[in-house]
């Protein structure tokens, strides 16, 4: 007997599919995520979604953490035309840091930026979105410079240093870390304790001393503290009292979300240098730890109505921590 199985159609009910997506959307709405899934699956399989249904299956994949299926969506979405690109753009973006592919999100970025897709008071969002990635990306490679001073040359020109530019002066001390710098430590004071210099250059020369338990007092001023400390008697930025403090607070808050915490604890770990040794000091802990949150999530495109003087602090670090312009 033939098989007819194969040649067999399946007949829908006019509205049939009309009715799967509008179901699915429902339950997406009552946040019945993964039963709107299956249904905006078994729909998808009878006929293309238009974008707004695309779109509300791609929102219920991310809150399911489906990262991989939502951006498939996300691109069958923008493939199809403008009316949603940017809605959709962001959550694209987004679903790509879960997926922890921030050089894609960086370039993607830089591509809206040039063509001028980006509305005018989302740029800035976007622009600090892009520099995160960036970062994170450059982290994750390890790439470092490799040492290229010799250990046994003590000539160090300190109006030398002080005349190179911000970035020059980095890659000087990038270069001195793997090296003994006692034979111009008296240098190296100089420099921390000259207030034009910046903040990042002086903790990070500041940290070099205190790696190599250099015993020496250093007059340091900077954020409107001024103290004399010495690096023989100092802890690392990380493990300093408030840095322990703050990360407690951060990693209980986002224990859920793996990506939101590398990326507040990498803005946490950059500031914690620029203030070094001075920490947040005046600012409560758990203040500080949920100033940084709330920092991250407008990155990620939430919108936070709450903005005070911690706020405006943490972005005047953030500015600080920025050495490549």
């Amino acid at each position: 007997m033939e098989n007819n199985k194969s040649s067999r159609k399946v007949i829908l009910f006019p509205g049939t599919v009309e009715r799967l997506f509008n179901e699915a959307k429902s339950l997406a709405e009552l946040s019945r995520y993964h039963e709107a899934n299956d249904l905006f699956e078994q729909a998808l399989l009878l006929e293309e979604g238009d974008e707004v249904s695309l779109s509300v299956f791609a929102y219920s994949l991310y809150e399911t953490k489906s990262y991989v299926r939502a951006k498939e969506i996300c691109e069958d979405i923008l493939a199809k035309g403008p009316n949603m690109y940017f809605e959709v753009m962001e959550l694209y973006l987004t679903i790509c840091m879960q997926l922890r592919q921030f050089k894609q999100v960086e370039k993607i970025i830089q591509s809206l930026l040039e063509e001028d897709i980006i509305p005018s008071d989302e740029i800035d969002k976007f622009t600090r979105l892009k520099k995160l990635n960036a970062e994170i990306a450059e982290n994750q490679e390890a790439h470092l410079l490799q040492t290229t001073i010799d250990e046994d040359d003590d000539d160090f020109d300190v109006h030398l240093f002080l005349q190179l530019t911000v970035q020059q002066q980095l890659l000087q001390i990038h270069e001195m870390t793997d090296i003994n710098i006692r034979p111009f430590v008296e240098e190296l004071k100089i420099i921390i304790e000259t207030e034009s210099v910046h903040p990042f250059i002086q903790s990070l020369l500041l940290i070099l001393l205190v790696e190599q338990q250099v015993n020496i007092p250093i007059a340091l001023a900077k954020f409107n503290h001024m103290d004399t400390i010495n690096p023989a008697q100092l802890e690392l930025p990380t493990k300093l009292p408030q840095f322990q403090a703050v990360m407690v607070h951060i990693t209980e808050t986002l224990e859920q979300d793996p990506t939101m915490l590398e990326a507040v604890n990498h803005l946490v770990a950059k500031h914690a240098i620029v203030l070094y040794p001075f920490e947040w000091s005046g600012y409560n802990s758990e203040d500080v730890a949920n100033s940084y949150v709330n920092f991250v999530k407008t990155m990620f495109g939430e919108i936070l109505e709450a903005h005070d003087e911690l706020d405006d602090f943490l972005q005047k670090l953030e500015s600080m921590t920025d050495l490549q312009r």
